[in-house]
């Protein structure tokens, strides 16, 4: 896709464009559909390898993973993902105040490849540094390549702005379909520190193409908007030194003391995730320069946000939970032609590209019937649907009791559901998010948004390490349960919420 590129036909330049849109797109399309790649590849073998103990002599399959319990296994699965999102906040603080957008995303891209790195080198250690580095990493460039997509045009009124957020929304999801199949399938089937090691490559191959097309992209992206002035900038090292001082202090006794397990790392992040979600709100909320009518908006948007919390508590569990179930009850064949395990994290990104201008063209034609359901029914739609998702998948979670291999279509469908769902929810979430936010906050909201992906996983980490049972037909169902009745919930306060939302539709 990248090497279509035309001549613009606006005006009698020659400088090139792409799909009609500046050049520069062609370069952050490239470099976030490889770090996708690295992403997605890398997350559709962690809860695998995390799983996979000593390799079966039987059926031929590798082990020389860290043999981890499932609800370990799900929760380190769930406190990854959730920190990922987390340090988007500290990354768009990267990106307004030191380095400016550019440079962060350069510097990213080196700590995502180090981390990918680290992933491939066997040892326990060197897997969760791995772990920490792309998590980092992630959330810088999350935070700031999208920023620079918006540089490259003039202003929210450019009318090509839209299409070319589309067209980079196509390479997050063209990058996150391709990757299961070719990190995905190397990796199960064939050497874990191989797979990791190919989702490095990626990474590797959209940083060259983000360095080399540097030069297309807007001179805004280089700048620092808000820099840091030297009193700001030593106490944030100070402040920085201190609390990793601290830390290492705390851990350094633990250790001495012989007291230490995995879960004095897990649960302090958990509840982190959980607890700054909640303060950040809190501040915003009680913030006394809010106008009365920003007040009401912030209320309004809570009611949003804890449903979108409860939301991806259940949708990004198919990455743990319905993964571990498609390796150890799904069977591994279609029509006679078997197929990894890893493959089903393709189904996503793949029902995304094909639903998504469905369900454009669906609103704006029911847009013009004047029946187009708002942002709250909406919402409602997305939790019952994630809600029907876990419904369905009781189903086959019984079949497998007696030790059946259930059909592949049992996941197939559950993960169209839930994207059906998410194209009910997170679009028109992102939508209010802008819409609702404060003044005073307007550039700091979407990462706000984004803590309530962090808030979800860490509900899911906290039920793990409380051992509660994941895979356990009776909390499938209590989930199941609790996303429709919040589901039912927000339609139910419909009227409340929009007159908390004013002009908001």
């Amino acid at each position: 896709m990248a090497s279509s590129l035309t001549k613009g036909s606006a005006d009698s330049s020659t400088e090139k464009t792409f799909f009609g849109h500046p050049r520069g797109l062609a370069t952050l399309f490239m470099t976030e559909m490889w770090e996708r790649f690295s992403y997605y590849g890398m997350r559709a073998l962690l809860v695998y390898y995390l799983v996979s103990g000593g390799a079966d002599a039987a059926t031929g399959s590798q082990g020389g993973g860290l043999a981890m319990t499932a609800a370990t296994t799900t929760a380190i699965y769930s406190v990854y993902v959730s920190m990922v999102y987390l340090m988007a906040m500290p990354g768009g603080w990267f990106g307004d105040r030191v380095w400016g957008a550019r440079k962060t995303v350069a510097i990213a891209g080196f700590v995502i490849i180090a981390g990918h790195i680290s992933l491939a080198v066997p040892g326990q250690a060197m897997f969760f540094v791995g772990l920490i580095l792309v998590a980092a990493g992630s959330g810088l460039l999350k935070a700031n390549i999208s920023t620079m997509v918006g540089h490259l045009y003039d202003g929210p009124e450019d009318p090509r702005r839209d299409g070319g957020f589309t067209l980079f929304y196509i390479g997050i999801n063209l990058g996150a379909f391709v990757a299961p199949f070719v990190v995905g399938t190397v990796g199960k089937e064939h050497n874990w520190h191989m797979g990791f090691a190919l989702a490095a490559v990626g990474m590797a191959l959209g940083l060259a193409q983000f360095l080399l097309g540097t030069k297309h992209l807007s001179p805004k992206s280089s700048l620092v908007p808000n820099p840091l002035s030297p009193e700001e900038r030593k106490a944030v090292l100070t402040k920085v030194a201190l609390a990793a001082v601290g830390i290492a202090v705390f851990y350094g006794a633990v250790v001495a003391l012989g007291a230490y397990t995995l879960n004095w790392a897990l649960v302090p992040l958990t509840l982190a995730g959980l607890f700054i979600p909640v303060a950040v709100l809190a501040r915003i909320k009680r913030d006394k320069d809010l106008s009365g009518t920003e007040q009401s908006k912030m209320t309004a948007y809570i009611f949003f946000f804890v449903a979108a919390a409860v939301f991806w508590m259940i949708y990004d569990q198919g990455g743990s939970t319905l993964s571990l179930f498609a390796d150890d009850k799904t069977a591994d064949t279609v029509f006679g032609l078997g197929f990894s395990a890893t493959w089903y994290q393709s189904l996503n990104p793949l029902f995304v590209m094909t639903l998504a201008p469905v369900f454009a063209w669906l609103w704006l034609w029911l847009a013009r019937k004047n029946q187009e359901p708002n942002t709250i029914v909406k919402f409602a739609m997305g939790l019952v649907l994630v809600g029907a998702s876990f419904f369905v998948f009781i189903v086959p979670m019984n079949m497998a009791g007696d030790g059946t291999m259930v059909s592949p279509m049992w996941l197939v469908s559950i993960y169209m559901i839930q994207t059906i769902g998410e194209l009910c929810l997170s679009p028109v979430g992102l939508s209010v998010t802008t819409k609702m936010a404060p003044q005073k906050y307007a550039s700091q909201m979407m990462g706000v948004w984004f803590l309530a992906v962090t808030a979800g996983d860490c509900i899911t980490s906290l039920l793990s390490i409380a051992k509660v049972d994941l895979n356990g037909t009776w909390i499938i169902g209590f989930e199941a349960l609790a996303a429709v009745v919040a589901g039912l919930a927000v339609y139910a306060y419909r009227k409340k919420v929009q007159a908390l939302m004013g002009t908001v539709h």
